[in-house]
């Protein structure tokens, strides 16, 4: 956890607070209150998808310009030796795994979030569509 230094708290970091969250909606499928208004944690949830989706959308963007720059990095390195484009070279790729992890996970945490979300329409009763992950 970071410290927000303009505000004073502490900050989830985007991988926690998508963990949280996930395990939030887990439990609440799992074991729903009664009294809960199902249509309003849906709309929550569909708001919570387009957050994530859209910080996966921008860490798709960022990756990709990484994995960009150290492929033309790599080519110049190809037609000239130079110690300082090595040196960049292993920076980025250094930068880009962690890019990479992280996109993995954002990508992996919202696809989960629309089966919870295919999980929750089933459970007003209307008929929903379910995918078959074993059909190909």
């Amino acid at each position: 956890m970071a410290m927000n230094e303009k505000h004073g708290k502490y900050v989830l970091s985007m991988g926690k607070r998508i963990r949280q969250y996930l395990e939030y909606v887990d439990e609440f499928l799992d074991n729903p209150p009664k009294d809960c208004d199902l249509q309003k944690e849906i709309e929550r949830h569909l708001q919570q998808i387009a957050f994530f989706s859209h910080e996966r959308f921008i860490h798709l963007i960022v990756m990709c310009l990484f994995a960009v720059g150290a492929v033309m990095t790599f080519l110049a390195l190809a037609i000239e030796t130079n110690l300082i484009v090595m040196l960049l070279l292993i920076m980025l790729l250094v930068l880009l795994v962690p890019y990479v992890r992280h996109y993995y996970l954002m990508e992996n945490s919202v696809q989960t979030m629309y089966e919870q979300y295919d999980r929750m329409l089933a459970m007003t009763g209307d008929k929903v569509f379910k995918a078959d992950y074993n059909k190909k």
